[in-house]
């Protein structure tokens, strides 16, 4: 399959939505899935939102961002990605899920559909076990936030076939990404390196090494990092930042990747960060104060 342009994304969420935009705004036709139809259309408001500042920015055009949106629909129902070139799932980062989600999804997909998950740290392999065609499944893992970020990690399971893996090069090029290509291990390039520097960032401040404000000021102005590690962790969210150090700590079993007991409480408090309004810094005051 070399050119894929019916592009089904599973999950609305800030992933999903903004992978929706990419595939969309580079004239591929999308349809967005969710379990409840407020969250496709708060989906939609967000892109809509964001392609508008695209449009003042002058990356894209009024027409350009009209035939776009005009390329987006969204459904509740699996049966609308029978016609599917490509699914891309963009669930939470939780296997339980996603496996339930591709039982769900492969009896609705055309034989030749291939199908992508944009985990951020599970086994690809171990997930396209889980359907009915593991040498058409790879991992296509988008940075957030997706529109504004150019990388795009691209993961072969064991099974995965060189047709499938090039058709996912091209839409990748296509869609104005860069590609990095990383082998199937836990937490593949970018989450293997960032979120054990997280997770020491949580233990300097757990040990009492620096408070939250002296942290991420000395990254930000000692390494020249745009964002500090908490206040990165918050945007990324301190769930998602655990699942993906729970994923390191087992799957490599070295006590280097242990997650620090403050990200578990801070979790177990549901003080997850940015799309909460509470985590490392409380966002209900301008500008954010830390919460320890």
């Amino acid at each position: 399959m070399s050119t894929l342009q019916k592009i089904g994304v599973i999950g609305a969420g800030q992933m999903g939505s903004g992978i929706a935009h990419v595939c969309a705004a580079a004239g591929c036709d999308v349809v967005m899935l969710d379990i409840k139809e407020e969250l496709l259309q708060k989906a939609i408001a967000g892109i809509t939102k964001n392609m508008d500042r695209q449009v003042q920015k002058g990356k894209l055009s009024e027409a350009d961002k009209t035939a776009a949106l005009a390329r987006i629909s969204t459904s509740t129902d699996m049966a609308v990605f029978g016609d599917s070139d490509l699914v891309i799932e963009a669930a939470t980062e939780n296997e339980a899920l996603k496996r339930e989600i591709f039982k769900k999804l492969v009896p609705n997909l055309k034989p030749e559909a291939l199908v992508a998950t944009n985990t951020s740290s599970i086994s690809i392999t171990r997930l396209a076990a889980s359907t009915d065609r593991p040498s058409k499944f790879m991992g296509m893992h988008f940075m957030n936030p997706v529109p504004v970020m150019q990388l795009v990690e691209l993961i072969r399971g064991i099974a995965t076939d060189e047709p499938t893996f090039k058709a996912v090069s091209e839409l990748t090029e296509r869609i104005g990404k860069t590609a990095a290509v990383a082998e199937d291990f836990p937490a593949f390039i970018v989450n293997r390196i960032l979120l054990p520097m997280i997770n020491e960032a949580v233990y300097t401040l757990y040990e009492g090494v620096g408070g939250v404000h002296a942290i991420d000021t000395a990254l930000k102005l000692g390494a020249n990092h745009p964002m500090g590690p908490l206040e990165l962790a918050d945007f990324i969210g301190l769930d998602t930042c655990l699942a993906v150090m729970q994923v390191l700590y087992e799957g490599l079993a070295d006590s280097k990747y242990r997650p620090c007991p403050l990200l578990v409480k801070y979790v177990e408090a549901g003080w997850v960060g940015r799309k909460v309004g509470r985590g490392f810094y409380d966002y209900s005051k301008t500008p954010p104060v830390p919460t320890r």
